[in-house]
Parts: structure tokens; C-alpha cells; sequence
């Protein structure tokens, strides 16, 4: 049996619960600034304002706005530090930290491939 089919039998493994769970990740990850955000987050960023320098682009609203939707995601860990201004914190969890580094081989193909491009199909002549 060649690789190819044996890969193909185990894509037959993946149900419907499971692709809906694949998909529920994807948009996960694909929201506009996620990416960069959590990466800013696995680089030390920890204040409001080093993940605003380390994301160029991205708005207050829009930063904090997604700061919310990751911690409610439990990829980030907010924490408010009881000073005098009172400080807080935005750090990735353990899940947010193995989904980075779960990212890293699709990052590594995404590489591959812009650097050797699949040509189109060629154009069938005209009848």
C-alpha cells in the first residue's frame, strides 16, 4: 500500500465532530491580528502597550478587543497586578504556548510554499 493511500485512510478517521472542532480552531487562529498577537505574547510582551509596539497596525480598541477574546479562549492569562497605577498583565497560557508551537510546521510550509510556488494549471485551448 503506498504512503498516499495509507494517508488518505487516515483522513476516513476524521468525523464530523472532529472536523467541526478542526474548523472552530481554524477561526480560531485565522482572526485578523490573532497571529500576531499571540506571537508578540511567546516573545515576552506582556504589558498593553509592548503588545501595541510589537503588533504595527493594530488599533487600542482592536488590541484590547482581542486581549478579551483570547483570555476567554484561555490563550491568554490577564493578570491584575495591585499597584499604584494598578499594572496588568497579558501572558499565554500553556495552551496558548503549545498552539504556537503546534503553528510552527504550518508556518514552516507556508514558507515552503512561497518560496516555490505551484504554478496554475495550464489554460486548455479553445474549442
Amino acid at each position: 500500500m503506498s504512503a498516499e493511500i495509507a494517508a488518505l485512510r487516515r483522513y476516513q478517521d476524521i468525523d464530523d465532530t472532529g472536523c467541526r472542532v478542526f474548523q472552530d480552531a481554524l477561526e480560531l487562529v485565522g482572526r485578523r491580528w490573532t497571529g500576531a498577537i499571540m506571537l508578540a505574547g511567546t516573545r515576552g510582551a506582556r504589558r498593553f502597550g509592548e503588545y501595541r509596539a510589537a503588533v504595527a497596525g493594530i488599533s487600542d480598541r482592536l488590541l484590547a478587543q482581542r486581549l478579551k477574546e483570547l483570555e476567554a479562549d484561555g490563550l491568554i492569562r490577564r493578570t491584575v497586578i495591585p499597584t499604584s497605577p494598578v499594572q496588568i498583565r497579558y501572558e499565554p497560557t500553556p495552551d496558548g504556548r503549545e498552539l504556537m508551537t503546534l503553528l510552527q510546521p504550518l508556518i514552516d510550509w507556508s514558507h515552503h510554499r512561497r518560496a516555490n510556488p505551484t504554478p496554475p494549471p495550464p489554460t486548455p485551448p479553445p474549442a
